[in-house]
Protein backbone atom coordinates (compact mmCIF):
# COMPACT_ATOMS: atom_id res chain seq x y z
CA UNK A 1 0.00 0.00 0.00
CA UNK A 2 1.46 3.37 -1.07
CA UNK A 3 1.99 5.40 2.11
CA UNK A 4 1.37 8.60 0.13
CA UNK A 5 -2.14 7.43 -0.78
CA UNK A 6 -2.86 6.59 2.87
CA UNK A 7 -1.65 10.00 3.98
CA UNK A 8 -3.78 11.57 1.26
CA UNK A 9 -6.84 9.70 2.54
CA UNK A 10 -6.19 10.79 6.14
CA UNK A 11 -5.68 14.39 5.06
CA UNK A 12 -8.92 14.28 3.05
CA UNK A 13 -10.84 13.00 6.08
CA UNK A 14 -9.29 15.65 8.30
CA UNK A 15 -10.08 18.39 5.77
CA UNK A 16 -13.72 17.30 5.63
CA UNK A 17 -13.97 17.34 9.41
CA UNK A 18 -14.88 13.66 9.65
CA UNK A 19 -15.39 12.82 13.35
CA UNK A 20 -12.91 10.66 15.26
CA UNK A 21 -14.02 8.05 17.78
CA UNK A 22 -11.91 6.29 20.42
CA UNK A 23 -12.28 2.66 21.49
CA UNK A 24 -10.60 0.90 24.41
CA UNK A 25 -8.67 -2.37 24.51
CA UNK A 26 -10.69 -5.56 23.89
CA UNK A 27 -13.84 -3.70 22.90
CA UNK A 28 -15.35 -4.41 19.48
CA UNK A 29 -15.77 -1.93 16.66
CA UNK A 30 -17.89 -4.22 14.44
CA UNK A 31 -19.27 -7.75 14.58
CA UNK A 32 -19.11 -10.30 11.76
CA UNK A 33 -22.47 -10.50 9.96
CA UNK A 34 -24.05 -7.45 11.60
CA UNK A 35 -25.46 -4.73 9.35
CA UNK A 36 -23.53 -1.47 9.34
CA UNK A 37 -23.84 1.78 7.37
CA UNK A 38 -20.54 3.26 8.56
CA UNK A 39 -17.06 3.07 7.08
CA UNK A 40 -14.28 3.11 9.68
CA UNK A 41 -10.69 4.16 9.00
CA UNK A 42 -8.03 3.29 11.57
CA UNK A 43 -6.11 6.42 12.54
CA UNK A 44 -4.00 5.04 15.38
CA UNK A 45 -3.76 1.78 17.31
CA UNK A 46 -3.77 -2.00 16.79
CA UNK A 47 -6.84 -4.02 15.80
CA UNK A 48 -7.55 -7.66 15.04
CA UNK A 49 -9.83 -8.98 12.28
CA UNK A 50 -11.60 -12.31 12.77
CA UNK A 51 -14.64 -14.26 11.61
CA UNK A 52 -16.92 -16.77 13.33
CA UNK A 53 -16.85 -20.25 11.81
CA UNK A 54 -19.94 -22.42 11.40
CA UNK A 55 -19.02 -24.42 14.50
CA UNK A 56 -18.92 -21.22 16.55
CA UNK A 57 -15.14 -20.94 16.84
CA UNK A 58 -13.39 -17.65 16.14
CA UNK A 59 -10.84 -17.67 13.32
CA UNK A 60 -8.33 -14.83 13.38
CA UNK A 61 -7.32 -13.35 10.03
CA UNK A 62 -4.97 -10.44 10.58
CA UNK A 63 -3.70 -7.65 12.77
CA UNK A 64 -3.76 -4.09 11.52
CA UNK A 65 -1.19 -1.70 12.96
CA UNK A 66 -1.14 1.19 10.49
CA UNK A 67 -3.77 3.65 9.21
CA UNK A 68 -6.16 2.01 6.77
CA UNK A 69 -9.82 1.42 6.01
CA UNK A 70 -10.97 -1.48 8.18
CA UNK A 71 -14.37 -2.55 6.81
CA UNK A 72 -14.62 -2.02 3.07
CA UNK A 73 -16.47 -4.35 0.67
CA UNK A 74 -16.76 -4.27 -3.11
CA UNK A 75 -20.52 -3.70 -3.10
CA UNK A 76 -20.41 -1.04 -0.36
CA UNK A 77 -21.20 1.80 -2.72
CA UNK A 78 -24.49 0.32 -3.95
CA UNK A 79 -25.94 -0.64 -0.58
CA UNK A 80 -26.85 1.59 2.33
CA UNK A 81 -26.31 -1.22 4.85
CA UNK A 82 -23.91 -4.14 4.55
CA UNK A 83 -23.18 -7.20 6.63
CA UNK A 84 -19.79 -6.68 8.24
CA UNK A 85 -17.05 -8.99 6.92
CA UNK A 86 -15.18 -9.27 10.23
CA UNK A 87 -15.23 -8.97 13.96
CA UNK A 88 -12.92 -6.05 14.64
CA UNK A 89 -11.47 -5.96 18.14
CA UNK A 90 -9.15 -3.36 19.62
CA UNK A 91 -5.83 -4.87 20.75
CA UNK A 92 -3.91 -1.74 21.81
CA UNK A 93 -4.76 0.23 24.97
CA UNK A 94 -6.80 2.58 22.80
CA UNK A 95 -7.46 2.99 19.08
CA UNK A 96 -8.74 5.97 17.12
CA UNK A 97 -10.95 5.74 14.04
CA UNK A 98 -12.45 8.14 11.55
CA UNK A 99 -16.17 7.36 11.37
CA UNK A 100 -17.90 8.21 8.08
CA UNK A 101 -21.26 7.38 6.54
CA UNK A 102 -20.73 4.66 3.94
CA UNK A 103 -22.45 6.52 1.09
CA UNK A 104 -20.57 9.74 1.88
CA UNK A 105 -17.30 7.81 1.86
CA UNK A 106 -17.98 6.37 -1.59
CA UNK A 107 -19.06 9.75 -2.95
CA UNK A 108 -15.73 11.15 -1.77
CA UNK A 109 -13.81 8.26 -3.37
CA UNK A 110 -15.65 8.36 -6.70
CA UNK A 111 -14.92 12.07 -7.09
CA UNK A 112 -11.18 11.75 -6.47
CA UNK A 113 -8.87 9.76 -8.75
CA UNK A 114 -6.19 9.38 -6.08
CA UNK A 115 -8.70 7.91 -3.63
CA UNK A 116 -9.97 5.51 -6.30
CA UNK A 117 -6.37 4.32 -6.71
CA UNK A 118 -6.13 3.88 -2.96
CA UNK A 119 -9.28 1.72 -2.86
CA UNK A 120 -8.05 -0.41 -5.77
CA UNK A 121 -4.76 -1.03 -3.92
CA UNK A 122 -6.71 -1.79 -0.75
CA UNK A 123 -8.64 -4.63 -2.42
CA UNK A 124 -5.50 -6.10 -3.99
CA UNK A 125 -3.60 -6.02 -0.70
CA UNK A 126 -6.46 -7.58 1.26
CA UNK A 127 -6.76 -10.40 -1.28
CA UNK A 128 -3.01 -11.01 -1.15
CA UNK A 129 -2.99 -11.03 2.67
CA UNK A 130 -5.88 -13.49 2.85
CA UNK A 131 -4.27 -15.85 0.33
CA UNK A 132 -0.96 -15.72 2.22
CA UNK A 133 -2.71 -16.50 5.50
CA UNK A 134 -4.57 -19.48 4.02
CA UNK A 135 -1.34 -20.78 2.48
CA UNK A 136 0.35 -20.54 5.87
CA UNK A 137 -2.26 -22.87 7.33
CA UNK A 138 -2.75 -25.24 4.40
CA UNK A 139 0.96 -25.77 3.59
CA UNK A 140 2.14 -26.31 7.17
CA UNK A 141 1.35 -28.61 10.04
CA UNK A 142 0.58 -27.14 13.44
CA UNK A 143 4.20 -26.45 14.33
CA UNK A 144 4.97 -24.94 10.93
CA UNK A 145 1.90 -22.71 11.10
CA UNK A 146 2.92 -21.41 14.53
CA UNK A 147 6.46 -20.72 13.32
CA UNK A 148 5.12 -18.94 10.23
CA UNK A 149 2.82 -16.85 12.41
CA UNK A 150 5.67 -15.89 14.75
CA UNK A 151 7.65 -14.80 11.70
CA UNK A 152 4.72 -12.65 10.56
CA UNK A 153 4.67 -11.04 14.01
CA UNK A 154 8.26 -9.89 13.48
CA UNK A 155 7.11 -7.82 10.50
CA UNK A 156 4.41 -6.10 12.55
CA UNK A 157 5.90 -5.81 16.03
CA UNK A 158 9.52 -6.97 15.80
CA UNK A 159 12.37 -4.97 17.34
CA UNK A 160 16.02 -5.94 17.18
CA UNK A 161 17.65 -6.08 20.59
CA UNK A 162 21.04 -4.56 21.29
CA UNK A 163 22.97 -7.53 19.89
CA UNK A 164 21.06 -7.15 16.58
CA UNK A 165 20.43 -10.91 16.49
CA UNK A 166 17.47 -11.51 18.78
CA UNK A 167 14.12 -10.11 17.66
CA UNK A 168 11.72 -8.97 20.38
CA UNK A 169 7.98 -9.07 19.64
CA UNK A 170 6.81 -5.82 21.20
CA UNK A 171 3.26 -7.06 21.58
CA UNK A 172 1.63 -9.68 23.79
CA UNK A 173 -0.12 -12.46 21.86
CA UNK A 174 -1.96 -15.11 23.87
CA UNK A 175 -1.85 -18.83 23.13
CA UNK A 176 -5.57 -18.59 22.41
CA UNK A 177 -4.98 -15.98 19.71
CA UNK A 178 -2.09 -17.96 18.21
CA UNK A 179 -4.35 -21.01 18.01
CA UNK A 180 -7.09 -18.98 16.32
CA UNK A 181 -4.65 -17.52 13.77
CA UNK A 182 -3.19 -20.93 12.95
CA UNK A 183 -6.37 -22.99 12.75
CA UNK A 184 -5.44 -25.01 15.85
CA UNK A 185 -8.27 -26.21 18.05
CA UNK A 186 -6.61 -26.07 21.46
CA UNK A 187 -4.36 -23.71 23.40
CA UNK A 188 -2.57 -26.72 24.88
CA UNK A 189 -1.29 -27.66 21.41
CA UNK A 190 0.14 -24.17 21.01
CA UNK A 191 1.72 -24.37 24.46
CA UNK A 192 3.45 -27.65 23.56
CA UNK A 193 4.79 -26.18 20.31
CA UNK A 194 6.12 -23.06 22.05
CA UNK A 195 7.69 -25.19 24.78
CA UNK A 196 9.49 -27.27 22.14
CA UNK A 197 10.73 -24.13 20.37
CA UNK A 198 12.07 -22.83 23.69
CA UNK A 199 13.81 -26.13 24.41
CA UNK A 200 15.43 -25.93 20.97
CA UNK A 201 16.54 -22.36 21.82
CA UNK A 202 14.72 -21.03 18.76
CA UNK A 203 12.59 -18.68 20.86
CA UNK A 204 12.36 -17.45 24.42
CA UNK A 205 9.41 -15.92 26.26
CA UNK A 206 9.87 -13.19 28.86
CA UNK A 207 7.02 -11.31 30.53
CA UNK A 208 4.65 -12.88 27.98
CA UNK A 209 6.65 -11.45 25.05
CA UNK A 210 8.14 -13.76 22.41
CA UNK A 211 11.83 -13.31 21.57
CA UNK A 212 13.18 -15.00 18.45
CA UNK A 213 16.67 -16.29 19.23
CA UNK A 214 17.35 -18.21 16.01
CA UNK A 215 15.49 -16.90 12.98
CA UNK A 216 17.14 -19.35 10.57
CA UNK A 217 15.93 -22.41 12.46
CA UNK A 218 12.51 -20.85 13.00
CA UNK A 219 12.09 -20.57 9.24
CA UNK A 220 13.42 -24.11 8.74
CA UNK A 221 10.11 -25.26 10.23
CA UNK A 222 8.05 -23.31 7.68
CA UNK A 223 6.95 -24.50 4.24
CA UNK A 224 7.50 -21.31 2.24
Amino acid sequence: MDINNIEYLLNSLKHKGVPIITKKRHTYLTYHGFEENITYILKKGVIKNSIILQDGREFNISYMTKPNVVNLLRDDEISKDNDQPFNIRIESDVAEFYKMDRIDFWNMVNNDEKLRTYVSEYYKNKLSQNITHLQMISMNGKSGAVCAFIYELTKLFGKHLSDQKDVYIDFIVTNEDIASFCGINSQSSVNRILTTLRQQKIIDIKNHHIIIKDMEHLLDNVAM
